[in-house]
């Protein structure tokens, strides 16, 4: 199975991630103004509207990721076009019976939730189809600022690729990690021929 390296990442505390698309505040102040038109029971209105309050930071509760909470804008797009069209169909039925309300925002929530889990996932792991270093754009999570992640992909078609794909790597870290030493002799040229993926991996493992 490919092997799959991102550099330079550190996790970070994320508010979420859905709040970061340019139609979140108005479509979820709207969500929350018209709550409590949504129910017949009076008892669903606070209970929907916490669950609309605290989207964003329960987002990020539930994604549970292992790796930063960084998106590129077109999963974003796709995944906050998803979430608003489910929600404006809830909102353009009539009043629903008790419980009705606060379970479906609860239902569309969790879809929300694995849509970023993917979305997120998938461009790194999309990553192993380069050679090499490689970089793409995405969005903080945390703070909604430009973001990118870089990558080291394991998918050399050959042995001159796989040599210059190391080459690069030791480069990447020279510039931007200054880990470089007498010690990091397992990636250096002479060894570059019989590198696999195991050492090469137990190497940046042991000097990252």
């Amino acid at each position: 199975m490919a092997l799959l390296l991102c550099l330079g990442l550190t996790a970070a505390l994320a508010r979420g991630c859905l709040h970061c698309h340019g139609n979140f505040s108005e479509k979820f102040s709207f969500y929350r103004q018209h709550v409590n038109l949504k129910s017949w029971w009076v008892g669903d209105i606070p209970v929907s509207g916490s669950l609309l309050s605290d989207w964003s930071e329960d987002t990020m509760k539930e994604l549970h990721l292992a790796i930063p909470a960084e998106i590129t804008q077109e999963k974003l797009d796709q995944v906050a076009n998803a979430v608003y069209q489910k929600m404006d169909q809830l909102y353009q039925g009539k009043m629903y019976f008790p419980g009705y309300f606060p379970n479906k925002l609860r239902a569309i929530f969790q879809e929300q939730v694995h849509l970023i889990q993917n979305a997120i996932i998938q461009s790194r792991i999309d990553c192993q189809r380069h050679c090499g270093i490689f970089q793409y754009k995405t969005i903080s999570c945390d703070n909604c600022t430009d973001s990118h992640v870089v990558c080291f992909g394991y998918n050399c078609e050959s042995s001159a690729q796989w040599e210059k794909a190391v080459q690069g790597l030791l480069l990447y870290i020279n510039k931007w990690h200054n880990l470089i030493s007498p010690g990091f002799t397992c990636l250096e040229p002479p060894h570059l021929a019989n590198l696999t993926l195991e050492s090469a991996s137990e190497c940046l493992t042991q000097h990252g």
